[in-house]
């Protein structure tokens, strides 16, 4: 294998397996959850071990003066990419935490409502109970089941906007599960008609969709950066305009890059880290407790492998859509099911596939302990015993897998997985699932 500076060379290395020697795998295993997590390439972990090792060389010199300095290269590496100013764009660990960080900073009068959908990630749900219970505000929800078209998404989002005194609403770019592409444009330009703050989760965003924010002029929007875009964890990039930047008073947590009202006869609070830059809104995401932020410093490197080893962003995206594709049609062929999807075929405008697993449909009134029992079965023992991990959901009564494409998969690697969902599909109707729950789980017909 010809090698350059000890890694792999990037000269006409085809997606495939072949693109497996620049990953970190064990020997055998198959990463079909690329999305849940993400996984980057061994440029960026000699990266993320420099500034790591630099950190640990000279602690204080480099966190207090250089860190700041090349935190501001990768913030001008991800404005490019995402075609919005600089001084726009900051970091935090993850989009649960830009999510909260905009709606603890919002002040709710009675009656002003958060707006969001059935399916938005769990974490942000609850993030919005808990806006609920410790303020004003109040939610409302568009109730729906997969598949419907974007144009009923969109008109249903219209109308409840119309209907109820929103401030702000919180969507997806791609739901996380099911895994499945929501029209997030049509969505932004509707906040945008109704006068309503709009709050885009892309945490499947950067480098699994096209994602021009300066054409899309949401009023807040975050990105995982690790899951697709081959940067360590945890990193998001959080876009904030400059006209909103306002609302935005502190980091989550309250760090030193805060700035407090002014309170007679209090003195001001030296801050014991220099802080760069002009704009308070960058320099409150600055310092957020001592962590490592190695992972912030490495968009630079992610960026180069992705445009010098894999031919840039359109040949990734092309590729990894395309054998979502073809996976979620060779699995459900062989599984005999299906994929989800609506007529339109927009929702499969992505990088995940949806299939449904041969197991029977369930009553409306199953109990959630079996429903958990099986599910657990199915994810936990496959890890287990097959050198992979698949995303297991229970969805309008059914088993679906969710099956993430990348540039180190092919098809073989999904014809192997669907035997291995029959598989286990077959002994969970045999009914070993149950074992270890003891009385406390039902037997289902499956």
């Amino acid at each position: 294998m010809t090698t350059i500076n000890g890694e792999p060379s990037s000269q006409s290395t085809p997606f495939g397996h072949e693109m497996r020697k620049y990953f970190l795998f064990e020997e055998g295993y198959i990463n079909l959850n690329h999305g849940s997590f993400g996984t980057y390439p061994r440029p960026v972990r000699n990266a993320l071990r420099d500034f790591q090792d630099r950190a640990e060389a000279t602690p204080d010199p480099f966190i207090r003066f250089e860190y700041p300095h090349r935190l501001d290269e990768s913030r001008q590496a991800m404005a490019r990419f995402l075609n919005v100013p600089v001084e726009e764009i900051v970091f935090v660990p993850n989009a649960t935490t830009a999510i909260n960080t905009v709606l603890r900073n919002l002040t709710f009068k009675e009656g002003e409502k958060i707006a969001y959908f059935s399916t938005i990630y769990g974490a942000c749900e609850k993030t919005v109970d808990y806006i609920t219970e410790t303020t004003p505000a109040e939610s409302v929800k568009v109730e729906y089941i997969y598949p419907v078209s974007d144009d009923w998404m969109v008109q249903e989002f219209r109308d409840l906007l119309q209907a109820n005194n929103v401030k702000i609403a919180i969507f997806d770019t791609v739901v996380s599960l099911p895994g499945l592409r929501m029209p997030f444009k049509r969505l932004t330009e509707a906040c945008r008609e109704a006068g309503v703050l709009s709050l885009v989760d892309a945490a499947h965003g950067v480098g699994h969709i096209p994602l021009d924010l300066g054409a899309l002029r949401a009023d807040f929007t975050v990105s995982n950066v690790h899951k697709w875009l081959f940067v360590p964890r945890g990193c998001a990039v959080f876009h904030v305009p400059l006209r909103n930047q306002h609302l935005i008073r502190s980091s989550l947590p309250t760090s030193h890059g805060f700035e407090p009202l002014p309170i007679p006869g209090k003195k001001e609070l030296v801050r014991p880290l220099p802080l760069v830059g002009e704009s308070a809104f960058v320099q409150n995401f600055q310092f957020v407790g001592t962590v490592d932020n190695s992972p912030y410093l490495c968009i630079p490197a992610a960026l180069k492998f992705r445009n010098e080893t894999c031919g840039g962003e359109e040949r990734i995206m092309t590729y990894c859509r395309n054998l979502a594709k073809e996976a979620g049609e060779t699995v459900s062929k062989l599984l005999g099911t299906d994929v989800m999807d609506n007529e339109e075929k927009t929702l499969t405008n992505c990088f995940f596939a949806n299939v449904r697993l041969p197991l029977a449909r369930q009553p409306k009134d199953v109990g959630i302990s079996e429903v958990a029992a099986i599910t657990q079965f199915l994810t936990r023992t496959m890890a287990q015993e097959s050198k992979t991990f698949m995303q297991v959901m229970f969805y309008d009564d059914c088993w679906w897998v969710r099956l993430s494409a990348m540039i180190y998969l092919e098809i073989k690697d999904f014809e192997w997985a669907a035997g291995v969902l029959k598989d286990f599909c077959e002994r969970a109707r045999e009914g070993e699932y149950l074992k270890g729950h003891g009385e406390g789980v039902g037997r289902l017909t499956l």
